[in-house]
């Protein structure tokens, strides 16, 4: 037991942590518009003047678990026309491949308390280019690569700012703050540091539950050069800034005059501070009160030099804020040191364990204090003009009774400030190996009934919860027990396994009633948050009645039954009672297996024989078939529904194993068309799988073709064959379009800031290795596979598994020339002050690994940090 890992049984060390959004204009939560545009209705523009609603964003945000009080940093370099309040990005609108942050920032350090967490932002000295970079970007076509900051030679000559901004918790509610800016220029420059508390406004609603009615925090400074903080709700702090700084107030209120022409209000609103350091107007109150307050320091650092300000939060009173302030903020990261030391493999290299731990550390960062209640939203407040009445019938209108109010793992806090139903599971996996306590609550919390539909869907996401993510979350259940019953044997969670189980009893009946168009258990989830994968959007209804028949929908469900299974045998260990709801998923999956295969009267499935491959298929209104054959990851999908049981397990469970037999006798027809389940593997196991031998060979056939899906690093999830030989299909007189498209997408489907035609996307590979490994366990070293196709190598799984596992891994490790791919082709992400700072992108270069779309999406890619462990786990 680490220090670190004794906090974590103390919940108060939780209350405070990093959960302000890096975005929170152009979210949904801030749009009021008739129309639904959620980009044009809150801006970046008046982001600094206009009063968030829902939520706060700030750089190196921190705050308390209901986000009443946060703290962040804030920067002005002298030349920019704006004070540096929140990281600036491109709209939907305006990247020519969706929105994109146009910001250099990495997240470092970070433990799971909180108690230590590090984080850089380069600063550039000269004007920051908005214009340029929204003008460039909205001129090229979406076949042009995205203009990046660094594309602007602002960094050029070092001529910019390193900013690191470090907490660390003297104890639960003293929390201590510290920035250190770095002149890597080659002349002295000037820097603006202002780091600035303020209150999220929860005054003038007029019905706001977080609030105590008619009551109004306050910031007030006291004769002492320290700022009192009266809140009701969370109680009395003071906070404390080292030096002499300028302390400046305003009102955490819009600026109704700039943004509506409306001369009423709060005389210093919320940009009062920023008009005040960057205009020089008398904008801050004179008073020296208000609900945002700034500490302004103006602070020449020589070339080659640095500078530090030191700030203390704390609840109670300490006579001498920064008498133990290092030593304390020494004492953090020792502690941090040793957790992370703990965590890493011994066996693995420094580089690895550098990327494992800034991926933790990502994950970390980007929780997130996530509020929405769509009933209210949909209504308006007391206090505000009343929402447009075509809001009613608009976004999320069916989900009145989805409240959440909760700090949420993100997938990105600047371009996906908002969870992903698919995306939270994966972040669970990762979080199990550090925090398993909050990998639990998350994903109980998803199921919590202010989440989950009354009908038991689960929400997608807030552009539109209704949408549909692939069921992972019972697969992520099964894997945070099983890993957690690995470390501590005789420990299991069993209340947490039931829990869920229950709750995805619920989701797994939606599933059935609402996503198996025909009866016929093959399932049409839409684009399954593959965005742009299909030939043409999997979401489209057509009028007709015709549908689409999904390899990878199907798949998931037969993955989702086997999760299901697997959960219930566990628990039957305990109470017999789930012996029934075993094989009840037992019997769903060979249903769905069955008609994989043989669908309908004329026996057309979803496998095809000619090209050992599975294919979505267009089911028309008059019963005639068009299969979409096009190799894609959405065949391969079928490979990640694969389960081992072992003989002991089946023989705690003679009920269950009794109905495994009854099937091979009684319906041969489903026991042929999935894995010889009776046919004992090595140490007496079985297998559950919609293949057998032949077919998991035919498709590794082509995922380990170099040619095909197999890439330097990682799986791709469209065939590179169809670079120079596109798939059309023709329905209806007009001609759709699938090229292998490695890295940004050249379609705006589903905004087009995701491409799923080509690239390498971490989640998915994950689940290919992971199963791959659980073949291993039935097949052993006497299955084996050309790897790769063509080299006339045969290996085991598990050694292919292991090669995939560390292609990913080489996305991030230094290769021979001291270079890491995920850079891409950027020479100054290799010198000395970037190259060790690593980026969790969405999805990466099909071709050279180069990472593409959200640049901090530590989130799902946070699975490298899992890989990297499994790597060396015996």
């Amino acid at each position: 037991m680490t220090t670190e890992h004794k906090r974590l049984e103390d919940p108060a060390w939780r209350q405070w942590g990093p959960y302000v959004s890096d975005r929170q204009w152009g979210t949904v939560r801030e749009d009021y518009s008739a129309n639904g545009d959620a980009w044009g209705y809150t801006t970046h523009d008046m982001a600094r003047s206009y009063t968030y609603r829902w939520g706060e964003d700030g750089i190196a945000g921190f705050c308390d678990d209901k986000q009443q009080l946060c703290l962040a940093l804030a920067l002005w370099n002298g030349q920019d026309p704006i004070l540096k309040e929140r990281f600036f990005g491109l709209t939907n609108g305006e990247g020519n491949h969706g929105e994109d942050v146009k910001e250099l920032y990495y997240y470092i350090d970070n433990t799971p308390t909180h108690s230590y967490q590090r984080m850089l932002y380069k600063y550039p000295q000269a004007a920051y280019p908005y214009e340029w970079l929204v003008e460039e970007n909205r001129r090229r076509s979406r076949s042009d690569p995205e203009f990046e900051l660094i594309d602007t030679g602002i960094f050029d000559d070092d001529r910019y700012f390193d900013v690191f901004v470090e907490y660390a918790k003297a104890g639960p509610q003293d929390v201590m703050m510290q920035v250190t800016v770095h002149n890597r220029g080659p002349e002295s420059a000037v820097i603006h540091l202002l780091p600035t508390l303020w209150f999220r406004n929860t005054w003038i609603w007029g019905d706001d539950s977080d609030a105590v009615p008619n009551v109004k925090p306050t910031l007030v400074l006291l004769p002492n050069g320290t700022v009192s903080v009266e809140d009701s709700a969370l109680g009395r702090y003071v906070l404390h800034a080292d030096g002499q700084p300028e302390w400046l107030f305003c009102d955490n209120e819009t600026n109704l005059a700039r943004l509506y022409n409306t001369h009423t209000g709060s005389p210093y609103p919320k940009d009062g501070i920023h008009d005040y350091v960057v205009q020089g107007t008398a904008t801050v109150n004179p008073g020296h009160c208000g609900t945002k307050s700034a500490a302004h320091y103006v602070v020449t650092v020589g070339a080659g030099q640095s500078a530090t300000v030191r700030l203390r939060l704390e609840s109670a009173t300490v006579s001498n804020p920064f008498a133990d302030f290092d030593s304390i903020f020494d004492q953090r990261k020792a502690e941090a040191d040793t957790f992370y030391n703990y965590i890493h493999p011994k066996q693995a290299t420094d580089d690895e364990k550098l990327i494992q731990r800034q991926a933790f550390a990502g994950m970390l960062w980007c929780k997130q204090f996530y509020y929405y209640d769509v009933s209210r939203w949909l209504a308006g407040d007391p206090n505000s003009p009343p929402p447009p009445p075509e809001r009613l019938k608009g976004r999320n209108h069916t989900w009145l009774q989805l409240i959440n109010a909760n700090v949420i793992s993100m997938p990105d806090k600047w371009e996906y400030p908002w969870y992903a139903a698919w995306d939270w599971s994966f972040h669970c996996v990762t979080f199990a190996r550090i925090d398993p306590g909050f990998a639990k609550q998350q994903l109980m919390l998803l199921t919590n009934e202010w989440y989950m539909h009354p009908n038991g869907q689960l929400p997608a996401y807030e552009w539109n919860f209704s949408d549909v993510n692939p069921p992972v979350l019972a697969w992520a259940a099964w894997r945070i027990f099983y890993l957690e019953q690995q470390r501590k044997p005789g420990s299991e969670d069993l209340p947490f396994l039931r829990g869920i189980f229950h709750k995805m009893m619920l989701n797994f009946t939606w599933w059935v009633n609402r996503k198996d168009e025909s009866g016929n258990n093959i399932f049409e989830g839409g684009f399954l948050g593959l965005d742009n994968i299909g030939v043409f959007d999997r979401n489209t209804v057509f009028p007709d009645g015709s549908h689409l028949e999904q390899a990878d929908g199907t798949s998931w469900m037969a993955m989702y039954s086997l999760n299901m299974m697997r959960i219930a045998l566990e628990l039957a260990r305990h109470d017999c009672v789930y012996d029934e709801m075993a094989t009840k998923f037992f019997d769903h999956f060979l249903y769905i297996a069955g008609a994989i295969t043989n669908i309908g009267q004329n026996n057309i499935g979803l496998w095809d024989e000619a090209d050992a491959f599975f294919y979505d298929q267009l089911r028309m209104s008059d019963g005639s078939i068009h299969r979409l054959r096009v190799r894609t990851l959405v065949g391969l999908i079928p490979i990640f529904a694969v389960e081992i049981l072992d003989d002991e397990l089946l023989k705690a469970n003679p009920g269950f194993l009794e109905r495994m037999v009854w099937f091979q006798g009684h319906r041969p027809d489903l026991y042929h068309q999935v894995s010889r389940y009776t046919e004992k593997g090595v140490d007496q196991k079985r297998l559950l799988s919609l293949l057998r031998g032949f077919r998991l060979k035919s498709l590794l056939n082509k995922v380990l073709d170099e040619s095909e899906f197999l890439s330097p690093h990682g799986v791709r999830a469209v065939s590179k064959v169809y670079r120079d030989h596109p798939y059309e299909f023709q329905l209806d007189n007009t001609t759709f379009r699938l090229t292998y498209t490695p890295a940004e997408s050249d379609s705006g489907m589903f905004g087009g800031n995701s491409n799923w035609r080509g690239p390498v996307w971490m989640p998915t590979n994950y689940l290919l290795i992971e199963s791959l490994e659980r073949f291993y366990y039935y097949f052993g070293d006497d299955f084996t596979v050309e790897y790769p196709v063509g080299s006339g190598k045969q290996v085991t799984l598990k050694v292919i598994a292991c090669e995939l596992a560390n292609r990913l891994i080489n996305l991030f490790t230094k290769d021979a020339d001291g270079k890491r791919p995920v850079f891409g082709q950027y020479i100054k992400f290799q010198d000395p002050n970037f190259r060790d700072y690593v980026l969790f992108y969405e999805y990466f270069d099909g071709d050279n690994g180069r990472g593409v779309g959200a640049s901090h999406q530590t989130g799902w890619t946070g699975l490298i940090a899992d890989l990297i462990s499994r790597k060396y786990d015996t």
